[in-house]
């Protein structure tokens, strides 16, 4: 990537603002799809910046549906046709905004995961069982956590083979990333993992299974769980 980063000073956005670089540089370098970005420890040092400060800058473009992340390759520009529909950015999120999310989420995601069982591919599952295995490691943060469940649900959405799942998705995740810390603020994170963990588990069987009808059970299942972790009940949206 051409030109000097500037000089950050380092404050509660800096990552925003690192973002917002890298984005800025990617298109005045004219990066297509596919084109790699520069590692985390050359970022870090060009931004004279820790390496969190780098993931967490890259999570935000990821999240953005702006890059992608492979595990060991490094991050890598996204095909335009998968970037977000823009949406006003997610503040100050209350009981009823939860709830309304939850009611687009439920038969956006439940479809969602039905069609995966039905159309996915080789590649699909092992991105999905990838996925999982970020919540194996034993150092998960909280918002290594929180990447990993978005993932995970970004992974189930190329799996429909649709890419509307996929733009729809990336447009709330920003959201969806504000529920689940929600939820785990009065909750042991290990709690959380493990919790979801079986619930991400059950979609990832069905869908390697390719049985429509159990991953939609599963995927509700999820949610649910989700709502009742901020208080929410998905069962009386019936």
């Amino acid at each position: 990537m051409s030109g000097s980063p500037p000089a950050f000073d380092r404050d509660s956005q800096l990552s925003t603002r690192i973002a917002a670089h890298l984005l800025a540089q990617i298109e005045a370098d004219g990066l297509v799809a596919g084109s790699r970005l520069p590692t985390e420890a050359q970022l870090s040092r060009d931004f004279g910046v820790s390496r969190t400060v780098i993931r967490e800058a890259i999570a935000q473009l990821r999240n953005e549906g702006l890059v992608l992340t492979r595990q060991g390759a490094g991050a890598f520009v996204a095909d335009p046709s998968a970037r977000p529909i823009r949406l006003d950015k997610a503040q100050d999120m209350d009981r009823h905004a939860f709830a309304h999310l939850y009611q687009l989420r439920a038969p956006l995601e439940i479809e969602a995961a039905a069609l995966a069982a039905q159309n996915r591919r080789a590649a699909d599952m092992a991105r999905l069982t990838a996925t999982m295995a970020l919540f194996e490691a034993s150092d998960l943060t909280s918002d290594a956590s929180v990447a990993a469940d978005l993932e995970f649900h970004r992974a189930l959405a190329e799996a429909t083979q649709n890419p509307y799942f996929v733009q729809f998705l990336t447009a709330i995740s920003d959201r969806i990333a504000h529920v689940i810390l929600a939820a785990r603020a009065d909750v042991p994170l290990d709690r959380i993992h493990e919790q979801t963990r079986r619930e991400h588990a059950a979609i990832h069987d069905a869908i390697a299974s390719k049985d429509p009808g159990a991953a939609r059970i599963a995927m509700r299942a999820h949610l649910a769980g989700g709502a009742t972790r901020v208080g929410l009940r998905l069962e009386s949206w019936d």
